[in-house]
């Protein structure tokens, strides 16, 4: 691994690079392998970093089609929205606009075990569904998770933040990583925090809803 317990941010931002490049249109960043069993697993300090577009956005309540995915997985997520600009961690005071129920869909093959290789491949990601902006959240005290495969509940907790970490840790941890690649967080992008619960296998046919009271929910289903 290039950067011993850091990983090698850079084929990640190559890809990057060649997703705008082709006319993809940037819209947030997202936070994988934040626990400290995954991270322990590879064998890395700190949670691994993804990027978001707009092209790979779904809509509340949308299908998705698996067909050709190897290991599709849902992870029960909160959507982050930037106010401005932020440097680093150090500059989170008041940056949080709100926060949102949201979904990431991913397809975990090959088996997650080069950290260099799930950030070339953008750690997995495929889809991701962002629900409606509470401007009147800035983090997750009162809300618990409750998640939902067509209508009986498979998993929930009452402290959405155990599993990943808090809301605020994983956004400064973007923003200190984007920092030192030479980026910034910006005003308007998208962060996804880092899964709520396990994270999820799914299968077509099925259909998915992601409970956060009182903050809201967010559903898909696979085909």
């Amino acid at each position: 691994m290039a950067g011993g317990l850091v990983p090698d941010v850079h084929p990640l931002f190559e890809l990057r690079a060649a997703r705008v490049a082709a006319g993809g249109r940037p819209l947030g960043w997202k936070v994988g392998f934040g626990s400290e069993a995954a991270q322990a697993r590879l064998g890395i300090a700190t949670p691994l970093l993804g990027f978001l577009m707009e092209e790979g956005r779904l809509e509340d309540g949308a299908t998705c089609s698996v067909a050709g995915w190897n290991n599709p997985i849902l992870e029960p997520e909160f959507g982050v929205l930037l106010a401005r600009d932020v440097a680093g961690a150090s500059d989170l005071e008041g940056a949080i606009a709100g926060l949102a129920p949201a979904i990431e869909l991913v397809d975990i093959f090959p088996p997650p075990e080069d950290p260099d290789l799930i950030l070339a491949g953008n750690v997995f990601h495929r889809h991701v569904l962002i629900g409606d902006v509470d401007r009147s959240r800035r983090n997750a005290a009162g809300i618990s998770a409750h998640i939902l495969r067509d209508g009986v509940e498979v998993a929930a907790t009452p402290e959405p933040e155990a599993l990943n970490g808090t809301i605020a840790a994983n956004v400064g941890f973007v923003a200190d990583a984007l920092a030192a690649a030479g980026e910034r967080l910006r005003a308007g992008d998208v962060v996804i925090a880092g899964s709520i619960t396990p994270p999820q296998p799914v299968a077509a046919g099925e259909h998915w809803v992601v409970e956060l009271p009182p903050l809201g929910a967010i559903s898909v289903a696979f085909a």
